[in-house]
Order: C-alpha cells, then sequence, then structure tokens
C-alpha cells in the first residue's frame, strides 16, 4: 500500500455515496496531489481486490466498512511523514479571520457513547473553565450523523472541539511562518507550565503525537485541574522571531473572538519549556488542544478521538454553555471528576 492509496480512500471516506475516477483525481490534484485518469483507475482496481472499496459500475466507487478499518488502522510504514503533511493540509485550508469572527477552523472529534453525553458534557465544562482549552465552542452529533465529513458510528455521540493547528492556519493566512516541531507532555506545578517530560516529532510521525498520548493513558489533566500539579499535553512550534510582536497581537484578537490565552511566546535564542529553537526562530507552546479530549479519556468517557478530524465553520459551533442550558436541571456540576467516575 502507498500514499496514493491511502488518499483515494480517504477522499472516499469523505462522500456518502459513490465518487468517479475523475472526481477522484480533482480532489487529490487540490491536496497537491496530482495522478493521471489511468493511474486512478489502476489503484482504484487494486483496492478493490483487497475489499477496500466497491465497484457501482458507472456511478463510481465507494468505501467498504473494511477499506474504513484499514484507513482508521493506517498504512503504518506508507504514512512515515503523513501527520506533518496533513497539518500543512488543514492550515491551508483554515480560513478563519480574527477581525470578522467567521471562517473555517480544524476540529478534534471525541466519539462518546450516547448515554453518557451530559457526563462529557460536566467534564468539558471543568477543563474549559481552565487555562488548557483553546476553546469553548463545541459541537455535538448523534450516531448516524456528521461532523463536517466525520461520519458519528451508531450508539455514539461525536463531540467536536476546536483543534490548535487551527492556530498555525490563522498564522499563516496573516503572514506569520510557523513550524510545527513537537507535541508531548508537558508537566505543571503549582498551576505552571515548568517543563515537557515526554514529546513526539511531528516530521517522523505517522500518528498525531497527541492521540499517542492520550492512548497510552499518560495524561493527568483531570488531577492538574485538582491539584494543580500534573500532566498536560502541549506542541511545541517555532516562528521567525522578527514575528514575535504580531504573534502576540494576533493572539489578543482572537481572545476577543472567544478563543483563550493558552499560548507561551518564548524569546529569540531562548529554550522554551526545556526545547531549545532553531537559530532566528522564537518557541511557542499551545496549551488547548487536546486537553478537553485527554480529560474525557481520563474519566472513562470516550472511546477514540479524531485529532484534526475535519474543517467547520466556526460561526456554526456553539459555546458549551448553550449544551448545558439545555439540559434538564439536575445536580450540581461541581465536584472532582476521575477516572471511571460516571459508572
Amino acid at each position: 500500500m502507498n500514499r496514493v492509496m491511502f488518499a483515494i480512500l480517504s477522499t472516499l471516506e469523505k462522500h456518502h455515496g459513490p465518487v468517479r475516477s475523475s472526481q477522484i483525481v480533482s480532489q487529490l490534484a487540490s491536496q497537491g496531489l496530482e495522478i493521471s485518469g489511468r493511474t486512478a483507475r489502476h489503484y482504484l482496481k487494486m483496492l478493490d481486490e483487497q475489499g477496500f472499496t466497491s465497484n457501482c459500475s458507472r456511478s463510481g466507487r465507494m468505501i467498504t466498512d473494511k477499506g474504513r478499518g484499514e484507513l482508521r488502522q493506517g498504512f503504518a510504514f506508507d504514512r512515515v511523514g503523513f501527520i506533518i503533511d496533513r497539518i500543512n493540509r488543514l492550515s491551508v485550508q483554515t480560513d478563519f479571520h480574527p477581525d470578522t469572527g467567521r471562517g473555517r477552523v480544524i476540529l478534534n472529534v471525541s466519539y462518546v457513547p450516547e448515554h453518557h453525553v451530559e457526563r462529557a458534557l460536566e467534564v468539558l465544562d471543568a477543563v474549559f473553565g481552565s487555562p488548557y482549552a483553546l476553546n469553548d465552542r463545541i459541537t455535538i452529533a448523534r450516531g448516524g450523523e456528521h461532523i463536517g465529513d466525520v461520519k458519528i458510528p451508531d450508539g455514539m455521540a461525536g463531540i467536536g472541539t476546536v483543534c490548535s493547528i487551527t492556530i498555525n492556519g490563522i498564522f499563516l493566512r496573516s503572514g506569520i511562518p510557523i513550524r510545527p516541531r513537537v507535541g508531548g507532555i508537558i508537566e505543571v506545578a503549582n498551576r505552571k507550565p515548568v517543563r515537557f517530560k515526554s514529546f513526539i516529532s511531528y516530521e517522523h510521525s505517522s500518528v498525531a503525537p497527541l492521540e499517542i498520548f492520550i492512548r497510552s493513558r499518560m495524561t493527568g489533566v483531570l488531577d492538574t485541574l485538582d491539584t494543580g500539579s500534573g500532566c498536560i499535553l502541549g506542541s511545541f512550534r517555532e516562528i521567525p522571531g522578527e514575528g514575535l510582536f504580531a504573534s502576540r497581537r494576533l493572539t489578543q484578537k482572537l481572545v476577543l473572538c472567544g478563543f483563550r490565552s493558552t499560548t507561551l511566546h518564548g524569546y529569540a535564542f531562548q529554550p522554551l519549556l526545556g526545547i531549545s529553537v532553531t537559530e532566528g526562530m522564537v518557541g511557542l507552546v499551545e496549551l488547548g488542544g487536546l486537553n478537553p479530549s485527554a480529560a474525557l479519556a481520563e474519566a472513562g468517557l470516550s472511546a477514540n478521538t479524531r485529532a484534526m478530524a475535519t474543517m467547520h465553520e466556526y460561526a456554526d459551533l456553539r459555546p458549551l454553555d448553550e449544551y448545558l442550558q439545555r439540559r434538564t436541571p439536575g445536580p450540581s456540576r461541581t465536584g472532582t471528576f476521575r477516572a471511571g467516575s460516571h459508572s
């Protein structure tokens, strides 16, 4: 399996019906992957033979359940470096403008059993009230519905939260080059970020690094909220030193649009949270993004999380408070959240 086959499956997954090879070629070209119609048909035939796609005659191809499973697992060998490619592609597609408060942002999507949605909202409420969440706007979809081009499995609810890679796209559109370097675990002591304890390079990973740390149960977001000390998720990026002032001004604008001030700015030639910077660059650490998803996993509520799952219009997201106000009045939302406390 190679990257072209992976890209074709990814394209088919975004559609609810058959897709013709000419459409596939066009959509791959828009992503910077140019192949001929003949090449596309060759790969589609191989995918048919392996059961990953279904030939619907003149209507085109559809991805099968087996294909979706293979897509989720990923073609590990062939996907080395795929995450940085996806980051770059989604960053370019992000068109949110802080002056208008409108445009597309990138969402992470966490899958929660439908009967645990209320409890999941309580956990999110705790995280969104902390310095470790990028934004308090979310969207919720039930089984069979979609968040962007992501279909939610039956029996589950999908909760979309703003992904921190959105910041990359906003910086790029504002003329500030930004380079994602690592994602990892940040140690917090007395409510202050101290250092990266573990991290994985974006450029050498076939899976989103922060997803790996969530699945490995290496986070302690809920403990950090309770005690002020623990382990949260964060990502380290670099921008040219000349862009530091513009970066600070841009993050202030984002606060006015409902974003949180979760970006730590470094200084030229100085490490940030223990990570050295490239000459001429300044380090940035983003504390938001997947911490809400990590908290859901810690509480035993999330079956899975897809980082950088889809694009979504920011104006169509709603503050978490709106979802909480729609609930039937019940017990107080105050209290401590622990792994497995939903049972």
